[in-house]
């Protein structure tokens, strides 16, 4: 009966056409291959290329703002040529680039392996984007959604794999990790060369250019909002297991349960809650109640400092869940707004821009976490939580001039030539 009840449960998270299914399949296999190599990517740099942690970080920050150039470039791509062609072509660029990093040995060649290694992800992201969007059909939030929970699934059994060449620590364990990233992600673009439709560019009005999402002040004012919440993100995975370490008694496996939990709660509920926000109304609520469990989260995650050890592991993990819950009505949030506010025939660009504020949300947010709220402590958590929390609010009102705007734009498509297809941009102010 138990395996019965499981068996529906995988099949009711499977998308039912091909299309979904082999992207969900292409994601799940180059998300094992991403968990392999990046929790073992800093310790194969500095123990086994012996490059220093300083010049590595610098190193990852060059390569990590450098990538934020290629968003809107390939998403403009996407649109123009089609969604498949430029996602493939960025797998097999990922692909080259990952294998590349079994021969690095100076920091000028790691940092220019680094540096075409998040081009070609940035390009990823926004084609990706593009393809999830005409995968989805008449639900694309829901279907990123589902496809997001097998991305986590792959994630943690990378992690997992990971830790046996973490154990042996050699080169040739390292060697194995990166090369089975670098075919995770040739494996994925063969899983979707064969599954996935060659989607054609869709129509664009003469209006279009390739800089319109700049012109569209809402969709810019979420994506900006969106980027400063992914720091959430690191909240769980960079800043709680420091003051975990530092500031409390906890024993150490408490950042292993941490990390298990946050993975577990995404893994369960991120299909079943993305499926109930798809309009961008909803995603603007669903924003505002992820800020106020970040605002619960964040205080329960300071008292961890101030409870005996043995209850210091059960208040980090209740911190986690309401975390790890926030986070899932986040996402979702975001997929709704970050699909339901781009026009078809720009999601390319429109998810390359929405993948430049996220991108740099994470950049900034080691700085923030560490300096800021490590540096003020308990008054740190606190500020933090009601960062979010004043963030999320801002959802609903951007969520309702974005839509205000997208309707004043229809009707005077409708008076002006009589029918929406032929209006000018509608998410232009």
């Amino acid at each position: 009966m138990i395996g019965k009840s499981a068996r529906l449960r995988i099949s009711n998270l499977l998308a039912p056409s091909g299309p979904q299914r082999a992207l969900i399949v292409a994601s799940f296999v180059s998300r094992v291959g991403n968990g392999l190599f990046n929790t073992a990517a800093v310790l194969y740099f500095t123990l086994v290329v012996h490059l220093p942690a300083a010049r590595v970080g610098v190193g990852l920050t060059i390569a990590g703002l450098v990538g934020l150039l290629a968003g809107i470039p390939a998403g403009n791509l996407a649109d123009r040529y089609g969604p498949r062609t430029v996602w493939l072509t960025s797998l097999a660029m990922q692909a080259a680039t990952m294998a590349a990093f079994v021969f690095i040995h100076s920091w000028v060649t790691f940092t220019l392996i680094a540096t075409l290694d998040r081009l070609a992800a940035a390009a990823s992201g926004a084609a990706g984007g593009a393809l999830i969007a005409r995968a989805g059909g008449e639900r694309p939030a829901a279907f990123r959604a589902k496809l997001r929970t097998f991305v986590n699934l792959g994630v943690v059994l990378g992690t997992l794999g990971a830790a046996f060449a973490i154990s042996v620590n050699t080169r040739p364990a390292y060697t194995a990790l990166i090369l089975a990233n670098a075919a995770s992600f040739a494996c994925a673009g063969l899983v979707a060369l064969i599954g996935v439709p060659n989607y054609q560019p869709l129509p664009r009005p003469k209006e279009h250019h390739r800089w319109a999402v700049l012109s569209d002040r809402p969709f810019v004012s979420f994506a900006a909002l969106y980027g400063a919440m992914g720091l959430q993100y690191q909240t769980v995975s960079l800043l709680l297991p420091i003051w975990l370490s530092a500031h409390t008694d906890a024993p150490r496996w408490t950042v292993a349960a941490v990390y298990a939990v946050n993975s577990g709660v995404c893994v369960l509920l991120q299909s079943r809650i993305g499926s109930r926000v798809e309009t961008p109304r909803q995603g603007g609520r669903a924003f505002r109640l992820a800020g106020l469990l970040f605002l619960v989260s964040c205080p329960l995650m300071a008292l961890t400092a101030d409870v005996p050890a043995w209850v210091a592991p059960g208040l980090a993990i209740i911190a986690v869940c309401v975390h790890s819950l926030g986070e899932v009505w986040e996402s979702s949030g975001g997929f709704a707004l970050g699909f339901g506010l781009a026009p078809d025939h720009a999601q390319g660009q429109y998810q390359g821009f929405f993948g430049i504020a996220f991108d740099a949300g994470q950049a900034l947010a080691p700085v923030v976490l560490t300096t800021a709220v490590l540096g003020l402590g308990h008054a740190g958590w606190l500020l933090l939580g009601a960062f979010f929390a004043a963030l999320g609010a801002a959802g609903p009102p951007v969520a309702a001039w974005a839509e205000r705007t997208r309707r004043s734009s229809h009707d005077t498509a409708r008076a002006t030539h009589g029918r929406p297809d032929e209006a000018p941009l509608p998410d232009t102010v």
